[in-house]
């Protein structure tokens, strides 16, 4: 119920200002969990996420957006889940969370940059999709977004890239690094 008024707020709030393009949802699987890896540009990236899916998503996000409390009801209820990446074990509820989502077949967001890099790639991080495709082998997503001014409206394109699954001939990190690599792709960097 929250995820549909929520989504449902978005697009009233954000449709006025972004016009929304979308290719890939296909690479999607529309049963069972995965992760997406998209670029992370701007604040904007969770909601316009949001509004492009029919099921809900859950994003991992730096704890310290959840300190405040109207910030933690908004993130919560756009599907945020709390991550210390000072202090990972701090973060043992949180990741117990994901296992336990993605063991229900959900979709959860992790930004591989872990902030902002606006017109560039940054560097990507490993270690949470490291660990996550061990235990549970969900395929990675990789998704592109790219924001450019048209007028008063801005033009978000996002590109949803093939899935990458483990394997065998390759290790984790050769995978992320291909991730990485498609992201940039994708987002046109």
């Amino acid at each position: 119920m929250i995820f549909r008024l929520t989504r449902a707020a978005a697009r009233l709030f954000l449709y006025p200002l972004f016009k929304i393009q979308v290719t890939g949802l296909e690479n999607i699987p529309k049963r069972g969990a995965f992760i997406l890896l998209p670029k992370h540009q701007r604040w904007e990236d969770i909601p316009l996420l949001g509004v492009v899916f029919q099921k809900p998503l859950y994003y991992m996000a730096k704890y310290e957006l959840f300190e405040r409390p109207v910030c933690k009801w908004f993130l919560l209820s756009l599907g945020g889940i709390p991550l210390n990446r000072e202090r990972p074990l701090e973060s043992r509820q949180s990741i117990k969370m994901i296992l336990r989502l993605l063991e229900e077949g959900g979709g959860v967001v992790i930004f591989p940059e872990g902030t902002y890099y606006r017109e560039k790639m940054g560097p990507g991080h490993r270690g949470l999709p490291r660990m996550i495709i061990h235990r549970m082998g969900v395929p990675l997503i990789p998704a592109g977004i790219r924001y450019s001014k048209r007028g008063w409206r801005t033009l978000v394109t996002i590109k949803i890239g093939r899935p990458l699954y483990e394997n065998p001939s390759m290790s984790v990190d050769g995978i992320m690094g291909i991730a990485i690599k498609d992201i940039a792709r994708l987002s046109g960097l």
